[in-house]
């Protein structure tokens, strides 16, 4: 039904309609109406978690953990909702959300709008989801970048015995100086802190859970070796390559195409698999990389894997696409 629906939510104001859709899908969730027409049978072993298929919802489209269990009636092997904060935050004014249709692009500067780490515990503890689930945290707004490991710290405690796998988003182009955390000596203390922080957490809870660092499209190749050095050195778990892109190359004449935030869908998708190559090469398997940016087609995520990843995400493909491109994209990892 999604490409009969996707002109009338085209006419309504993006963030109108992305809530609009959701709780449109929360309610046909309760009445037994979603159920995925595709065999979860493609299983991946990654970061020591069992993925029943490589196909995930990336963070994003379910800051609050609100809608967990509609979204996994769509087939994802894995569900990644915030990014959160430790405070509730309103994130930037609006509007903030703005598509690019000719490009099948989407430019965002919501600036970490949530309600906070205990209002999503507390999603997640109503959810009946048993699957992966990752929790991806951030830094809140008004917190100094030199005091930023106090809120990811804040963050991890708090999620950790809630969350398959848990994101460090040090990457979004929406909240002030948040990238400058990529940088070498910046990424370095960072990461040794939350690294420390890990193995107190997993004596504590009786479990190990892993930490993946979600980086930017915008690195150039000297600051790709550098971060790949930095995740092997610290130890982490894994990778999630990339957020969206400062870049408008392509999209500048295009309506909205000047607006401030970061641009996902098909216009990040070759620097993402760029990234994504990159990373490969340095890394040597040393930890897996999660594939997202632009995936708008079956062949989109056969691209990511080829490049180098070991599992895919998607957001900004489902407003385009709908809940098609999770199947499509099953199928053509699967084949």
């Amino acid at each position: 039904m999604y490409p009969l629906l996707r002109p009338l939510l085209f006419t309504l104001d993006p963030e109108t309609a992305h809530h609009a859709t959701l709780d449109a899908l929360k309610k046909a969730h309760k009445l037994g109406l979603l159920c995925a027409k595709h065999p979860a049978d493609n299983p991946r072993t990654v970061m020591g978690l069992a993925f029943p298929n490589p196909v995930g919802l990336a963070a994003g489209l379910d800051k609050n953990g609100e809608y967990i269990d509609a979204l996994a009636a769509l087939g994802f092997g894995f569900i990644e909702i915030g990014t959160v904060t430790p405070r509730p935050q309103p994130g930037n004014p609006k509007p903030r959300m703005f598509r690019l249709p000719e490009a099948q692009g989407i430019i965002n500067r919501m600036g970490f709008n949530n309600l906070g780490v205990d209002a999503l515990i507390e999603n997640v503890q109503r959810a009946k989801h048993t699957g992966i689930l990752g929790i991806n945290i951030g830094k809140n707004a008004d917190t100094p970048i030199e005091k930023a490991a106090d809120d990811y710290l804040i963050g991890l405690r708090k999620v950790y015995a809630h969350a398959s796998y848990v994101a460090i988003n040090i990457s979004s182009p929406n909240t002030k100086n948040l990238r400058q955390l990529q940088g070498g000596d910046e990424l370095d203390a960072l990461l040794a802190q939350l690294k420390a922080e890990q193995e107190k957490l997993a004596e504590q809870h009786g479990k190990y859970v892993p930490l993946a660092v979600k980086i930017a499209p915008d690195l150039d190749g000297e600051q790709i070796k550098q971060i790949a050095a930095l995740l092997m050195r610290h130890h982490i778990d894994g990778v999630i390559a990339t957020n969206t892109t400062l870049s408008r190359a392509g999209v500048e004449n295009l309506q909205h195409g000047k607006e401030m935030g970061g641009l996902s869908g098909a216009p990040v998708r070759e620097k993402s698999t760029a990234v994504i190559r990159q990373l490969a090469a340095e890394l040597q398997g040393a930890l897996p990389i999660i594939g997202v940016g632009g995936i708008l087609s079956g062949a989109d995520a056969v691209g990511k894997i080829q490049a180098g990843a070991a599992l895919v995400q998607i957001y900004s493909g489902m407003i385009y696409r709908g809940p098609d491109l999770v199947g499509e994209s099953i199928a053509a990892l699967a084949s």
